[in-house]
C-alpha cells in the first residue's frame, strides 16, 4: 500500500469520526451557527467521499447527465463546489457568531 492509499484511508478515517460528532452535536443544539459548521463539515466529508470514488474510477462523469455549464466539465462544477461550499458556510457561522458577540 502506497502513500497515496494511506493518505485517503486516513482522509476518510478522520472525515467520518468529525461528521459522526457533528451529527451528534448537531442532535444537541438548535443553535444556527453551529447547525452551519456541522453542515459544512459534512459538504467537506462528502467531498472526501466524492474524490475518493472519482480517484478510484468508481464514480464516472460519462455516466452521468449533468449540464455543462461553460467550459467547465461536470465533475470539476461538482469538485469546485464541494470544495468551496464547507469555507462559506464556515464563513456564515462566524458571521452568525460575530453579530451576536460584538468584539470590544
Amino acid at each position: 500500500m502506497g502513500f497515496g492509499e494511506i493518505a485517503v484511508l486516513v482522509r476518510l478515517f478522520l472525515g467520518a469520526l468529525a461528521t459522526f460528532v457533528g451529527i451528534l452535536l448537531w442532535s444537541r443544539t438548535r443553535d444556527a451557527a453551529w447547525i452551519l459548521v456541522v453542515l459544512g463539515v459534512l459538504v467537506s466529508y462528502a467531498e472526501i467521499i466524492f474524490s475518493t470514488l472519482k480517484r478510484f474510477g468508481i464514480v464516472r462523469m460519462e455516466t452521468l447527465v449533468l449540464p455543462l455549464i461553460g467550459e467547465i466539465p461536470p465533475d470539476e462544477l461538482i469538485q469546485i463546489f464541494l470544495t468551496n461550499l464547507p469555507v462559506v458556510l464556515f464563513a456564515v457561522a462566524f458571521i452568525i457568531l460575530l453579530s451576536r458577540r460584538r468584539l470590544h
